[in-house]
C-alpha cells in the first residue's frame, strides 16, 4: 500500500480505515519486514496495520531524512488523510523516538505509544558514528554483534541458527546490506546521526496524554534497560514489560514475547478509546429521512 511517497505493509489483510490503526516504525537501516510477525498477528485480530518503510528505506522514496523531527513530519503528512478513528504507534530503537515525535503531531488521534528497545537520549558512541561514515562494513558488524544477546553471538553459534535455513544475525546483516544497496550508503550514517542528535524525547514523553508501553530486552547492549529509566519516569501512564535474555533485536530474539505484549496493549488502549467515544444520538422522528 502506498501512503503518499511511503510504502506500508498491511499485515496480509486489506487496510480498513474504519478500524483502529497500528503503525509500526522500524529502526535504523531497517524496513517494514522486521515487523512481519507482530504486524500480521494484529492484522489478523481485527486491527488495521501499517508497517512503514521510512523515507529513503526499503520501497519508500528518499532520501533518508536527517532528523527525527523531519521523519515524523513526513509520516504525519502521509497519515493525515486516513479516516482511521485512532492510531497506536509502535516503534523500535530509532522508531521509538519517531513514535514519540509523531504522537505530538497526531494529538488526540494517538491512542497509545509502544516503545521497543528505547532510550532517551539515544546517544551513539563516537567510534560507531565514525564507522558508519568511514567503514560501513565494520559498522554493520558492530551493530549486529551489539544488537543481539551474547547467547547467539558470534555469527556461527546456535541458537543464532534456530532452524535450517534460518540465522538471526545473518538475516539482520543481510537486511541492512540490502537497505544500503537499494537506498544508498548514506542511510546508515544519516539514521545514527539522527538518533544521536535527538534531544526532545523526555519533553515529548512528558507531554503524552495517551498510555505508553515499554518493551525492554534484559540483555540489550545497544539500549540497556537502565537507559530507558528517565523516559519511563517521564510518562504519566506507563506499562513496562521486560523480556529476559533478549537483546536489542527484540522482534527476532523474542518475537512471541513482543507479540503478546503488543496484543494486550493495543486491545486495551483501543477498547478504552472506543468506549470513550460518544455514540451518536438517534434522530428525532421529524429529523429522519422520509
Amino acid at each position: 500500500m502506498q501512503l503518499a511517497d511511503l510504502y506500508a505493509y498491511t499485515g496480509g489483510k486489506p487496510f480498513d480505515p474504519a478500524r483502529p490503526c497500528v503503525v509500526f516504525l522500524h529502526g535504523a537501516q531497517h524496513d517494514h519486514s522486521v515487523w512481519i510477525l507482530q504486524s500480521r498477528a494484529l492484522a489478523h485480530r481485527g486491527f488495521s496495520v501499517l508497517a512503514l518503510d521510512l523515507p529513503g528505506h526499503g520501497r519508500s522514496a528518499g532520501p533518508a531524512e536527517a532528523s527525527i523531527e523531519a521523519i515524523a513530519e513526513r509520516v504525519a503528512t502521509a497519515l493525515a488523510p486516513l479516516a482511521s478513528p485512532c492510531f497506536v504507534l509502535v516503534g523500535h530503537s530509532m522508531g521509538s523516538l519517531l513514535a514519540l515525535e509523531l504522537a505530538v503531531r497526531l494529538g488526540e488521534r494517538a491512542a497509545g505509544v509502544a516503545l521497543v528497545a528505547t532510550a532517551a537520549p539515544m546517544k551513539v558512541s563516537d567510534a560507531l558514528l565514525t564507522a558508519t561514515r568511514e567503514d560501513p562494513a565494520a559498522a554493520l558488524q558492530m551493530i549486529n554483534l551489539w544488537s543481539h544477546s551474547a547467547s547467539i553471538t558470534p555469527f556461527a553459534v546456535r541458537p543464532g541458527a534456530p532452524g535450517p535455513g534460518f540465522n538471526v544475525l545473518w538475516q539482520n546483516l543481510r537486511l541492512m546490506q540490502r537497505v544500503a544497496s537499494v537506498n544508498g550508503a548514506a542511510v546508515l550514517p544519516t539514521d545514527f546521526a539522527a538518533c544521536n542528535a535527538y534531544g526532545a524525547g523526555l519533553e515529548r514523553a512528558r507531554a503524552l496524554s495517551c498510555p505508553t508501553l515499554f518493551v525492554l530486552g534484559g540483555a540489550d547492549q545497544m539500549t540497556p534497560p537502565k537507559a530507558a529509566r528517565a523516559l519511563i519516569d517521564a510518562c504519566a501512564d506507563k506499562t513496562v514489560v521486560s523480556l529476559p535474555a533478549t537483546g536489542h533485536a527484540v522482534m527476532t530474539e523474542n518475537p512471541d514475547g513482543l507479540r503478546r505484549a503488543l496484543e494486550q496493549f493495543v486491545a486495551r488502549v483501543t477498547l478504552a478509546r472506543t468506549a470513550a467515544t460518544p455514540r451518536p444520538r438517534p434522530l428525532e422522528p421529524d429529523q429522519r429521512a422520509s
